[in-house]
């Protein structure tokens, strides 16, 4: 196991293997959101409440998910860089910081949209929406945190700490519906609870979700390729690299 991962901290495996599965995860995640807006628009029942515009839920929950599990993932593997210098691990979160940004994003737009007709109106500084807004805030500052420091190990450091720090975000998000009152619907899905949702509508949703998965899979390993290459640039096995690519 310690070698597996000990070989594929290289840059040189890393590189090889995410140029193989990136291609498989990308593939998957088209199919599946074809197949995930397909049942959400076509198969999935309007709701009772809230009629057509509940269909907008097959975006904006599992771009919520993804923006607290990528975090997670980029805090992860900034801890790792952190802590036992892989480089890969520097690259990977580096390489997550733009896809989390742009899952937050898309969540709170998504809501906003929902919650105009739902609501009345297109914000309110509702406890679940302010922390998500402040997770949209870590992520830009990690981003401006990479562009401000030119050297990329110093960049690497302060960006782990900031991101281990802000993880106290993620349990204040994920509960906030049910520590505060909140104008936020209370959770879909509780372990060990049946689904607060019709299987007509978990089904797509679920779908849709792991398309979201595949979808951050595959653009978080073409990008992480990417930090790698421009990291080890001047590396033997970057320009070996570059040599194969020209004799094709």
């Amino acid at each position: 196991m310690f070698t597996f991962l000990h070989k594929y901290g290289s840059p040189q495996h890393f590189y090889r293997l995410s140029r193989g599965l990136a291609p498989w995860f990308g593939g998957a995640s088209a199919l599946l959101f074809a197949a995930g807006l397909y049942g959400a628009l076509l198969l999935s029942p309007p709701d009772y409440q809230q009629g057509e515009g509940v269909r907008i839920i097959y975006v904006h929950v599992p771009s919520a998910w993804m923006s607290l599990m990528v975090y997670v993932i980029m805090a992860a593997a900034g801890g790792v860089g952190l802590i036992w210098k892989v480089k890969v691990a520097d690259a990977f979160a580096r390489a997550s910081a733009p896809l989390g940004a742009a899952f937050t994003f898309l969540a709170l737009a998504t809501g906003s949209l929902w919650g105009k007709p739902m609501w009345g109106t297109w914000w309110v500084w509702d406890a679940r929406l302010t922390s998500e807004l402040i997770l949209l805030f870590l992520y830009l500052g990690y981003m401006a945190l990479q562009t401000a420091i030119e050297d990329r190990r110093t960049a690497a450091r302060a960006g782990a700490v900031l991101a281990l720090v802000g993880l106290v975000n993620i349990p204040i998000i994920h509960f906030s519906v049910l520590w505060w009152s909140t104008l936020h619907q209370g959770p879909t899905l509780r372990p060990f609870a049946p689904p607060a949702i019709h299987m007509s509508m978990l089904v797509p949703l679920m779908v849709m979700a792991v398309a979201f998965m595949l979808y951050f899979a595959a653009v978080v390993l073409v990008r992480t390729r990417n930090e790698l290459l421009e990291l080890e640039r001047n590396s033997n096995w970057a320009r070996e690299l570059a040599a194969e690519e020209a004799a094709r």
